[in-house]
């Protein structure tokens, strides 16, 4: 596989989240457009009842149930070359907004189950005649059910994806409290590899378990590293992902806020959309 180019420093997150805050976040769908299902309200908080063994498997099985709880969050993120900032939801249905600041890419993805539709700027119009959307479904599988578009990039941002893979390895590490931004978090680190990480998730088709194994070992990396930073509700706020291999590095760094708060994602106005009906997408696209 072609090496992929990585970023070797955190806090290049932390200055995409700002860029991208100071700009407000992600834009705004069309007027007029409907709320999606994925609405949620600020009432279904975190729970805070917690397993009583802290060791640093109990806490990361700790994470599971508080991230699970949570459902939504806002996220920044960097996976190779492609950087973006937005929200996700994770149950109980799919739903991803995000405004990239990659060059040359789409400038805004909205995700909600298995319709996607992206554009938002004015080449998209352009292309469309005048328009500002591209609608699209997954395909049909053999089960009949469609699939998820973009479940590459889904996949890596889902915070409970991770959180499988980090408690199937039996002595995760405690590297210690640090500072995070103004928080004080908990950092914990995990080493496994591309396979495990994918084998770990008995959720996800044998299809997307692939494509997350290929999407995690670049260049050939055989181990992958996965740091974690809890806060005070056992809720991860950072991950960043790393590993090495023959042909390139992979570095990923994900950051969550405003866990669980009342977060929603919109469709934007069907009169400003052009339906290009079902599409394939590759695991990996981003």
């Amino acid at each position: 596989m072609a090496a992929r180019r990585r970023i070797t420093a955190a806090t290049a997150l932390v200055l995409l989240a700002g860029t991208l805050a100071a700009c407000g976040g992600p834009a705004k769908p069309a007027a007029g457009a409907a709320t999606a299902q994925a609405t949620r309200t600020a009432s279904s908080s975190p729970s805070e009842v917690r397993p009583t063994d802290r060791s640093p498997h109990g806490v990361l099985l700790s994470a599971q149930i508080a991230m699970q709880a949570a459902h939504r969050a806002k996220v920044a993120y960097r996976l190779g070359t492609d950087s973006a900032a937005g929200l996700v939801f994770w149950s109980p249905k799919t739903a991803l907004q995000i405004k990239r600041a990659t060059p040359g890419a789409a400038e805004q993805l909205i995700v909600m189950d298995t319709t996607a539709y992206q554009g938002g700027d004015d080449a998209t119009a352009a292309r469309l005649a005048g328009r500002h959307w591209e609608k699209f479904t997954g395909p049909a599988g053999a089960d009949g059910h469609r699939e998820v578009p973009y479940a590459g990039l889904v996949d890596q941002l889902n915070p409970m994806v991770a959180l499988a893979a980090a408690t199937a390895v039996s002595d995760p590490q405690l590297v210690g409290e640090e500072k995070l931004g103004d928080a004080t978090v908990q950092h914990y680190q995990v080493t496994t590899t591309a396979e495990r990480y994918a084998a770990a998730q008995t959720q996800l088709t044998a299809s997307r378990r692939e494509g997350l194994r290929t999407a995690l070992a670049p260049g050939g990396a055989t181990t992958l590293t996965l740091d974690l930073w809890l806060n005070d509700k056992d809720q991860l706020v950072q991950l960043r992902r790393t590993g090495n291999g023959t042909e390139g590095t992979a570095d990923d760094t994900v950051a969550y806020s405003d866990l669980g708060g009342a977060l929603s994602v919109q469709a934007p106005a069907e009169a400003d959309t052009s339906d290009t009906g079902s599409r394939t997408v590759s695991p990996l696209a981003r």
